[in-house]
């Protein structure tokens, strides 16, 4: 892959293991308003979606509206639990440390989350001004616009692209852009949430360790 331009990276569950931390406070803060989901729900309707896409599916799923207070509250206390247990991906900071082409982090995540959640896993001066959000486009994953905006915004066209991604939501974006993809399966969330999460689309190629990366890229 010698023509690749620019990596994208994706954040929650690549660069950050946050997937389940997130999954754990969600179904919490859900039953504290008597919407009880469990984990197959979520890693099938919740994983690699902009909260905006949750909310409305939570509403038509349940029959309770998700608003913004709720919004509120649950990224107060997801915040609360990065701060004592959010780690970075085994690996990931080396990648990004030894990767000699240029890379962005694409997420669905709203920018000061993202921005600050990076921050706590040990990311920061790696990431300053390489991050897109999901906050800057009208639409998040699975359509293709916040891929292609960080490639516009580095001045590569879609298939010099490289994207990493774990979601469904994310490989469906990257297809769409006619990006190149690999999904990266080694996140917690995916040690739990394995066995509901079939039928994916597939990624160029898969891989579960970051140590990996690299080998991968030059073959």
């Amino acid at each position: 892959m010698t023509d690749v331009a620019l990596v994208i990276f994706d954040c929650d569950g690549v660069l950050i293991d946050s997937e389940l931390i997130s999954a754990q406070v969600l179904l919490e803060e859900l039953a504290r308003i008597g919407v009880k989901i469990d984990l197959p729900y979520f890693f099938q309707n919740c994983l690699g979606r902009h909260f905006a896409a949750v909310a409305e599916r939570l509403a038509r799923d349940t029959g309770h509206a998700i608003g913004a207070e709720f919004e509120r509250r649950y990224r107060t206390r997801l915040l609360e639990r990065f701060e004592s247990e959010l780690r970075p991906v085994a690996g990931a900071r080396e990648v990004l440390e030894r990767l000699h082409i240029p890379f962005c982090v694409a997420t669905s995540s709203n920018t000061e989350r993202a921005a600050h959640s990076l921050d706590l896993a040990g990311f920061s001066g790696l990431v300053d001004g390489r991050l897109v959000s999901a906050s800057m486009v009208a639409r998040g994953k699975p359509w293709p616009d916040l891929l292609l905006l960080a490639a516009q915004r580095h001045g590569v066209s879609a298939p010099q692209c490289l994207v990493i991604e774990d979601s469904e939501m994310g490989v469906q974006a990257a297809r769409a852009a006619k990006m190149p993809v690999w999904r990266f399966t080694g996140g917690s969330h995916f040690r739990a949430g394995s066995r509901w999460m079939t039928d994916r689309s597939p990624a160029d190629k898969e891989f579960d360790d970051m140590a990996d990366f690299f080998r991968l890229l030059n073959s």
